[in-house]
C-alpha cells in the first residue's frame, strides 16, 4: 500500500507546494504548516487512488477564500473534520479516503491535517495540476464529477450544507465564505475512488514532495514542463477593462507591463483576472491559460502574486505546462483563455 508522510516528509512536502504558489500569504501559509505539524504525528498515509477498493467513498478538501482571512481569523483546529462529518451525515457513508483540490501552499497542508484528523490516507494527486480560482475549474469536473454535495465549515464554528446546480457553486459559496469571516475548509467532489483514480492528476503530492528536497530545481514541481518566457523588470502596473468585465471571478482584471533584459528587449505585457491569463511579447502571443503563467523574484526565487507587483521589480516569467486533460476541447472551455474572458 502507501507510505507515510511524517515529520519530515511534511516539510519537503510544504516547500515543494510553494515553488509555483500564487495567493500564499506567509502569516497563512505558517499558520497551516503549524497546524499540519500539530496533527500528523506518526504520519499520514499517502495512497494513490487505485490501491483503494473501487467502491471507497474519497472526498476533496479545500481551503476556500481569502489566505489573507486565515492569517488574520485563526481556526479552531477542526474544521476539516466537521466538514467532511457533515457530508458524510448527508450521504449516509463513510469517507476513506481524502483528495486535494489542488496542491498550492495552504490548500496543499489542509487535505492531509484533513486526514490526520479523520484517521484516512491522503490520495496521492489532485483536481487541477496546478490552481484555479473556481471549485468548479478542475479535472474533477471535466470527468463528469459534481461538486456538491459540498460541507462549509467556518472558524467560528459555522457549518453550512451547499447543494445546486453544479454551474452555481462558486455564485452561492462566495457570499458564504464572506459571511463567515472570509475563510472556511470545503469538503466537496465526493466520488468513489474508482472514480476519483479516473479523473485526478496522480502522483502530484509524490512530486512536491521530491521538488521540496534540498538542492532539487523547481522544475521538478512541474511534471508536464516548464519554460522561462524571458527575465524583465516591470515598467508599470495598470487596470484594465479589455477583458473579463462580464465574469464573476473574485479579483478585477490588470495588466502588468515589463522589458526584457536580455536578448531582443521585448516589451512584454501580462493580462491578469486573478491570476495571470495571457502574456504577449511586443504584441505577440507566447503564452496562455489552461497553462500557469507565473512571475518568480530574481531576488530571493519567491512567487510573487499579481496584488504585489509594482514598478522595479525584476522576475523570470515561468509558464508551466497544465495537465494534458486542460488542452482538450472541454479543458479549454472550463480552464482556457476564453473562460477568463479573453476570445481566443
Amino acid at each position: 500500500m502507501g507510505r507515510l508522510i511524517d515529520r519530515d516528509g511534511l516539510g519537503r512536502f510544504s516547500e515543494g507546494s510553494r515553488l509555483f504558489a500564487t495567493g500564499a500569504a506567509d502569516s497563512s501559509y505558517n499558520l497551516a504548516l503549524d497546524w499540519a505539524r500539530s496533527v500528523v504525528g506518526r504520519g499520514v498515509e499517502l495512497v494513490a487512488a487505485g490501491e483503494l477498493a473501487p467502491d471507497t467513498l474519497c472526498v476533496a478538501i479545500s481551503l476556500v477564500g481569502s489566505t489573507t482571512a486565515l492569517g488574520e481569523q485563526l481556526p479552531a483546529g477542526d474544521e476539516p473534520e466537521r466538514a467532511v462529518r457533515a457530508l458524510e451525515r448527508r450521504l449516509g457513508e463513510r469517507a476513506g479516503a481524502v483528495v486535494a483540490l489542488n496542491l498550492a501552499a495552504e490548500n496543499a497542508l489542509v487535505p492531509l491535517i484533513g486526514a490526520a484528523a479523520l484517521g484516512v490516507p491522503l490520495v496521492d494527486g489532485d483536481g487541477t495540476g496546478r490552481v484555479f480560482p473556481l471549485v468548479e475549474q478542475t479535472t474533477y469536473a471535466l470527468g463528469g464529477m459534481s461538486p456538491v454535495p459540498l460541507a462549509l465549515a467556518g472558524g467560528s464554528g459555522e457549518l453550512v450544507l451547499l447543494e445546486t446546480g453544479a454551474g452555481r457553486v462558486e455564485e452561492l459559496l462566495r457570499p458564504v465564505v464572506l459571511s463567515v469571516g472570509g475563510w472556511a475548509v470545503a469538503a466537496c467532489y465526493p466520488m468513489a475512488a474508482g472514480d476519483l483514480a479516473r479523473v485526478l492528476v496522480p502522483g502530484t503530492v509524490s512530486l512536491l514532495m521530491r521538488a521540496g528536497e534540498p538542492g532539487v530545481p523547481r522544475s521538478a514541481a512541474a511534471p508536464y514542463g516548464v519554460r522561462t518566457l524571458c527575465r524583465g523588470r516591470i515598467l508599470a502596473v495598470e487596470g484594465s477593462t479589455g477583458h473579463g468585465s462580464d465574469l464573476a471571478l473574485p479579483s478585477l482584471p490588470s495588466s502588468i507591463v515589463l522589458r526584457e533584459s536580455e536578448g531582443l528587449r521585448r516589451l512584454v505585457r501580462l493580462e491578469a483576472h486573478n491570476e495571470i491569463v495571457l502574456a504577449l511579447a511586443d504584441g505577440a502571443v507566447v503564452a496562455t491559460v489552461p497553462d500557469q503563467i507565473c512571475m518568480i523574484s530574481t531576488a530571493d526565487g519567491m512567487v510573487v502574486d499579481v496584488d504585489k507587483a509594482e514598478p522595479g521589480l525584476e522576475l523570470d516569467i515561468m509558464v508551466v505546462r497544465a495537465a494534458p486533460v486542460w488542452h482538450t476541447d472541454r479543458g479549454l472551455a472550463l480552464g482556457g483563455p476564453r473562460a477568463f474572458g479573453i476570445p481566443l
